[in-house]
């Protein structure tokens, strides 16, 4: 069955990229810009749980950093390494209780997150990317016979 996606035109699996992108960056970018915007309480909570107002920051500037290059398709395998590490990483710590059902949601969902984003890693960002127009462009500069003549 694997044969019938070969076909997929690749405006069209670019296309699919970009809104794959989008859909991993956005849970990043909405809560980094939230708990940005409630740094105090967000602390507080965090502080709740063990973790230091050092590393609350760092978590803020990585959803927020990660996700925006996520987002926008540059150094793409890069931040979803991070962001697959980050969801991992919080599964294990913070998700482990499973005897309760909440738990055991979060702990999926950031195993099903780490996923996509490993699936990231492995295809890149595509044309509709950063990525994809610094490559073009490197591409276009090595075609460019010397003296810019065409």
């Amino acid at each position: 069955m694997i044969h019938a996606f070969r076909a997929v035109p690749a405006p069209v699996a670019d296309g699919l990229l970009l809104l794959a992108r989008l859909l991993l960056a956005w849970i990043f970018l909405h809560e980094g810009f939230v708990l940005a915007a409630n740094v105090d309480a967000a602390f507080t909570a965090m502080g709740k749980l063990g973790v230091p107002a050092s590393l609350a920051t760092a978590t803020i500037l990585l959803q927020l950093g990660a996700g925006l290059a996520v987002a926008t398709g540059w150094q793409t395998r890069a931040a979803a390494l991070s962001l697959c590490l980050f969801c991992l990483a919080t599964a294990v710590l913070f998700h482990t209780n499973f005897a309760a059902r909440n738990e055991v949601l979060h702990f999926e969902k950031d195993l099903a997150i780490a996923g996509g984003l490993c699936a990231l890693m492995v295809v890149g960002a595509g044309r509709f990317s950063v990525d994809g127009l610094v490559r073009s462009l490197r591409t276009a500069a090595a075609e460019t016979p010397p003296g810019g003549a065409s």
